[in-house]
């Protein structure tokens, strides 16, 4: 039997959507519509149709964050060998947090092993689904923004 290797297995993209394989809850979404903020759950959840039905009436990617398997060259924001949304994040948007926030995927977060505590600072104002973004906000998740 062979065991997969942390170097064997994707890093895990904290901004997921819930249909991808083996997608993860890490956290749900509490603050206000102005200033969303990231709750992480104290161990991760396999996506299941009970859980993304607790968001009803709204979309689960309002209300939850999911991590799953980094897609790599599938996904608009991987450039090759780096997430842009990771350094976009960085580089656009302001820390929230003043010290890491405890959370349950680091070690095998692809914005952690890019960016270290500055996306860690950054990630719980992240919201998949939002509907009145800030700018910078808009500016970091569009894939055609450098």
């Amino acid at each position: 039997m062979k065991h997969t290797t942390a170097e064997e297995t994707a890093p895990l993209c904290p901004s997921a959507q819930p249909e991808m394989a083996e997608s993860v809850i890490f956290g749900v979404i509490k603050g206000t519509l102005a200033e969303p903020r990231l709750t992480h759950l104290a161990k991760p959840r396999p996506v299941t149709d009970e859980l993304l039905r607790l968001a009803s009436p709204v979309k689960p990617t309002e209300v939850f964050r999911f991590a799953a398997p980094c897609a790599n060259n599938s996904c608009q924001h991987f450039d090759g060998s780096n997430c842009r949304l990771a350094k976009r994040i960085v580089d656009l948007l302001p820390a929230v947090e003043t010290i890491l926030p405890p959370c349950q995927i680091r070690s095998s977060c692809r914005w952690w092993q890019q960016e270290g505590k500055t996306a860690c600072l950054r990630c719980p104002q992240i919201v998949t689904e939002t509907y009145n973004p800030s700018e910078p906000l808009n500016q970091a998740a569009d894939p055609q923004s450098r």
